[in-house]
């Protein structure tokens, strides 16, 4: 109904996916790429108004994961209502209108709805108001509503929101009309969201193949002795002489001779109407490396503006000693650069260079770990400064917000936007890794699956604070095991770099890189502020990502007398490389794979084969044996040494939590990864 009535899919592109697959119809299968079930797909559509106006309508595709595409239609109506043109982004709510269709069970019961609720006037989420429109059937696939919720209305919900609820009777035709007018006067004179709980019934099952008479008789009875809403429609029409009952029966009975006639007309055709699932699809060739090297000359420019603000602004004494470093840092030729320093400086590179950019998360603008510091706060008027807004010569916008402390909602709604915004880099920052997995159901239906089945992708990028200091289960981990585990076709990207240089060169490459990818970033923590952590400043303006790091201690001719190779990726390379064991062992090469997914299956050969004298190689890791990379490199790092020398693992043992809750068992375990894998 909704594809062809609102989107306006023509019914002959419909029935030839419910025809796919009978006898003598193979050439109705779906083609494009797209591998999901067609209650699953969207689809695009214009409708054109008397006075040369038109209106594009967007289907959103959507998982049965009910409610999950709520925050992602957000997402996707933020993007378009946003000018990305200027340093300061700017947004028109009258240019998009988002509609959600919910139904009454799972309104009620999916907190993913209330997450939705909560940002529609948060300011870097709210677009204006959405229309909400409850199917409301009285009853969730098998479950009543004394089993469902623990409210009288399914609505409920929305009134701790302060959003009207306009309650209509779905038999009512005029009626549902004159609410959806008054649903559209409300969002059009206050900007903000209204429920329509549209109470109707469920006339047929859940699905085709459905009875809904085993669970509900007394419900299913009633319906069946009930007239439908077209023929109490038609009734009124006939009593108030609108039309005479020939010509109501007349018209009930066309569409149905129109139906049978088309999918006539399918069965006997040989090539498949095709329908438009929207324009961010694309292919899955591999682009060319972008440049992502920035001369000095400009990198000091930038920073001289991102360390600015007006005469009258109080700055924080403490804060301006932190940023006082960073100009020292990079006005000297040797000068090195922190992590949040690389980071500021590539997205001020990349809005001069015209590349959008949305950075949300979980305290964000300053930064969980006090780095980042892209707003500044006079301290005694308390006004905010956002120095990279005022950057010269910007030619993009740069849009910074705190996201709510949620991650399912959040996650979906970034989704939505970079999927809407697909030359713009969007980022979303978790407060710690290990939250992540509360948005576990956008990233495995969205993120990971959403170019197989729908063949949509996007740059969005996930920053997830990653690695072991002691800090407990809950701060050390952000699973990198399953985003590794759910690479699969070219889907994502998983990279875990140790450098700011090599953070500075992939965030610009994952803005230019013609080929879009979410990418999932292992973001450090201690590492922020390490020295040995930091990279000169050449390394900005010179060179790229590098997929693999070879051990920068093992000069050329030395690398004959390499007997054992170590591969890690992350933080435990610091670990190793600042243990009193690491100079006693010169026939050791310490080597980092910085991108885990696509695996660099070149690059670390290329790497390997420097050593011929090799008699062991190990991956270690800081994380539990059964978590971490650990089961996704091993096999790969196999095919590239001879099985005639051994490969082995170090790493906690398995556990079923991530780290250790007593720093001192941290601090043990800890020196026992690095010294197994200095001297074994």
């Amino acid at each position: 109904n909704v594809l062809a009535h609102v989107v306006g899919v023509s019914y002959e592109a419909i029935l030839a996916e419910f025809e796919a697959g009978r006898a003598g119809t193979d050439a109705h299968a779906p083609k494009g790429g797209s591998d999901d079930v067609k209650y699953h797909l969207g689809a695009e559509g214009s409708w054109s108004a008397p006075d040369g106006s038109s209106v594009h309508v967007t289907l959103s595709p959507n998982p049965s994961h009910l409610e999950a595409v709520n925050p992602v239609v957000e997402g996707r109506a933020r993007a378009e209502q946003t000018d990305r043109s200027t340093p300061v982004v700017e947004v028109d709510h009258h240019r998009t209108l988002p509609i959600l269709i919910h139904g009454d069970a799972a309104f009620a019961a999916q907190g993913v709805v209330a997450e939705t609720f909560n940002m529609a006037r948060l300011a870097g989420y709210t677009t204006g108001g959405t229309i909400h429109i409850i199917a409301n059937n009285q009853v969730g696939f098998t479950t009543g509503p004394d089993e469902g919720r623990s409210t009288d209305d399914s609505s409920d919900l929305a009134k701790g929101f302060d959003v009207p609820i306009i309650h209509v009777n779905a038999d009512d035709a005029e009626a549902a009309l004159a609410a959806a007018r008054l649903a559209m006067m409300y969002r059009e004179r206050f900007g903000a969201d209204v429920v329509i709980d549209l109470v109707g019934y469920r006339r047929y099952g859940h699905n085709e193949g459905d009875d809904p008479a085993y669970t509900q008789p007394r419900m299913a009875a009633a319906i069946a002795q009930h007239p439908s809403v077209r023929e109490l429609y038609s009734a009124i029409l006939v009593g108030a002489g609108v039309l005479s009952k020939e010509e109501a029966d007349a018209i009930a009975a066309a569409p149905a001779r129109d139906l049978a006639a088309r999918q006539a007309s399918v069965r006997q055709q040989r090539a498949e109407p095709q329908l438009d699932r929207g324009a961010e699809a694309i292919g899955g060739e591999e682009a060319g490396e972008p440049d992502t090297a920035v001369p000095l000359d400009t990198l000091r420019q930038l920073d001289a503006q991102l360390h600015a603000w007006p005469v009258d602004f109080h700055i924080n004494p403490k804060l301006a000693k932190q940023l006082e470093r960073r100009r020292a840092a990079i006005a000297d030729d040797a000068g090195r650069v922190e992590w949040a320093h690389a980071e500021s400086l590539a997205f001020a590179s990349l809005i001069v260079e015209g590349s959008p950019i949305r950075l949300t998360g979980q305290d964000t603008v300053r930064g969980t770990f006090s780095q980042r510091h892209q707003t500044l706060w006079d301290t005694e008027s308390g006004e905010p400064y956002t120095p990279i807004h005022h950057v010269d010569g910007a030619r993009a916008g740069f849009e910074l917000h705190n996201s709510p402390l949620s991650e399912y909602a959040t996650i979906g709604f970034e989704y939505g936007y970079a999927v809407a915004a697909p030359e713009a880099l969007v980022l979303w920052e978790a407060q710690y890794g290990d939250f992540v997995n509360g948005g576990e159901i956008i990233i495995d239906q969205f993120i990971i699956a959403g170019l197989a089945k729908w063949r949509q992708t996007s740059r969005l990028t996930l920053l997830l604070p990653h690695g072991y200091e002691g800090s407990g289960p809950e701060h050390s981990s952000a699973r990198l095991e399953r985003f590794l585990a759910l690479g699969a076709e070219g889907n994502i990207r998983v990279c875990y770099p140790t450098t700011p240089a090599q953070y500075f060169h992939l965030l610009r490459r994952q803005a230019r890189h013609a080929d879009a990818r979410p990418l999932v970033v292992m973001t450090p923590k201690s590492l922020l502020r390490l020295p040995e952590a930091s990279s000169p400043v050449a390394d900005l303006a010179s060179g790229a990502f590098q997929s693999v790091l070879d051990d920068p201690s093992v000069a050329d001719e030395a690398a004959a007398g390499v007997r054992r190779v170590v591969v890690c990726s992350g933080k435990v390379y610091y670990d190793m490389v600042t243990s009193e064991e690491r100079a006693a062992h010169p026939e050791l090469a310490i080597v980092r794979a910085e991108r885990l997914y696509p695996f660099p299956t070149e690059d670390l050969e290329r790497v390997l084969v420097r050593y011929p004298h090799v008699e062991r190689v190990s991956w270690v890791q800081e994380e539990p044996r059964n978590m971490g990379a650990r089961k996704f490199v091993l096999p790969k790092i196999r095919h590239l040494v001879p099985f005639r020398i051994p490969l082995g693992d170090i790493s906690r043992p398995e556990r079923s939590r991530p780290a250790e809750g007593y720093p001192a068992a941290h601090a043990a375990e800890q020196a026992r990864i690095v010294h197994d894998a200095l001297t074994s």
